[in-house]
């Protein structure tokens, strides 16, 4: 059998647009694709490397948020990115004025978490 690879996650957002901006200054990633969402129902911004991304998906209508992800079945809990250096990392998020919270130091790595756009929850971890 062939081993699988995660490619994307696909979240709603309020605003594709801020989030990938907000995502590509905290991360160094970029923009792989944008446009119109599927059936014209909104628009997707696919944010990350050249390996693997978020796919971004604003509605046109308006949303709500998902409340408590924790204790909801299929609910996002935290998106984590693996960066070389987290304390270059850490001063980018707070630069860019999130709050960060819950560092953690343990095998494999160390980590912080932070609250992006939308509440969506940030696992930022180094395994150096």
């Amino acid at each position: 059998m062939t081993e699988g690879f995660l490619e994307h996650v696909n979240i709603t957002v309020s605003d594709a647009n801020k989030t990938a901006d907000s995502l590509c200054n905290l991360f160094g990633w970029h923009i792989r694709w944008q446009g119109d969402a599927m059936n014209g129902l909104g628009r997707t911004v696919h944010v990350g490397t050249d390996n693997g991304y978020l796919a971004l998906y604003s509605p046109n209508a308006d949303t709500k948020g998902a409340g408590d992800t924790y204790n909801s079945h299929g609910g996002l809990n935290h998106v984590g990115v693996v960066v070389d250096d987290l304390d270059a990392a850490e001063k980018r998020v707070i630069d860019a004025g999130y709050k960060t919270g819950l560092h953690a130091d343990y095998e494999p790595g160390c980590r912080f978490y932070f609250d992006g756009d939308d509440g969506i929850e940030f696992e930022v971890v180094s395994y150096k």
